[in-house]
């Protein structure tokens, strides 16, 4: 019975394993999105997404956190966000429906995320202690619109999902019984990304936001501020966002990728 629910799970992989075609004739090069993510459907972890994000939001609201709609630097994002979300659909035809948000929160934290679904928040602490400049704020933005494009949160609830495959298997193979099966029940904001899901990211938001006319070089002076500011107690952004010396080299090599998006794109 185990080897049968095992032998299930693997034909499901393959049966929606469908080709990722995200490497396409320029820009950077990647293979395909994990299909453990097809263990869970989209449209769920996107309304478990929305969910969240607007819980979230009313809850900053109360503490009187939330920038209101004409905020200076809530107009800087939306307007920086505005350029890159036109290229989104290139990795993933999904985020042309998608509901996009961009929202600020006051608070000195160096943060900032896109949860499935684009939903979008940045702290101000991210844009004052580190005094971003316009391209760095894109390479933040486009980093993390990254990993909503590429599905981590969903491939993380398919990893989750199987582990309780395995479980159901050994439960029923010895007579006891599994419910629940299918959950996506994780707090998708505060989820820790695997090193090559961050390479990922990197490679991918580099990409759309030298698209949108964002020089892709600031790349590498912002994970400079980055470790600069970890010096002391590490920046939250950090605490799942690896940095140093490694990860700029890595912007750096593919530079030759991404330049020449960036000096053919429209810039306002």
């Amino acid at each position: 019975m185990k080897n049968k629910l095992l032998l299930c799970v693997v034909t499901l992989i393959a049966a929606c394993g469908a080709a990722d075609d995200a490497a396409k004739e320029d820009g950077v090069k990647i293979g395909k999105a994990s299909s453990l993510r097809n263990l869970v459907p989209a449209e769920s972890i996107e309304r478990q997404a929305a969910q969240q994000y607007a819980q979230l939001k009313q809850q900053v609201a109360e503490k009187k956190a939330l920038a209101p709609e004409n905020n200076a630097e809530l107009l800087r994002l939306r307007a920086i966000a505005a350029r890159i979300i036109p290229y989104a659909a290139r990795f993933n035809e999904r985020a042309a429906k998608w509901q996009w948000e961009v929202n600020l929160i006051g608070s000195n934290q160096i943060n900032a995320f896109c949860m499935p679904g684009g939903k979008i928040a940045f702290f101000t602490g991210i844009l004052r202690n580190l005094k971003l400049t316009d391209d760095e704020v894109a390479m933040v933005m486009g980093h993390e619109i990254a990993h909503a494009l590429r599905e981590h949160a969903r491939e993380q609830a398919g990893k989750n999902t199987l582990t309780k495959l395995g479980a159901a298997g050994i439960s029923i193979a010895t007579g006891g019984k599994y419910d629940g099966l299918v959950h996506t029940g994780a707090n998708l904001l505060s989820l820790n990304y695997s090193r090559s899901d961050e390479t990922d990211a990197d490679l991918v938001g580099l990409d759309i936001a030298s698209r949108a006319g964002y020089d892709p070089r600031a790349g590498i002076t912002l994970w400079q501020k980055m470790s600069a500011a970890s010096k002391g107690a590490p920046p939250q952004w950090l605490s799942t966002h690896p940095s140093g010396p490694s990860r700029i080299k890595e912007i750096e090599r593919h530079l030759p990728d991404v330049l020449p998006l960036y000096q053919r794109a429209e810039k306002p």
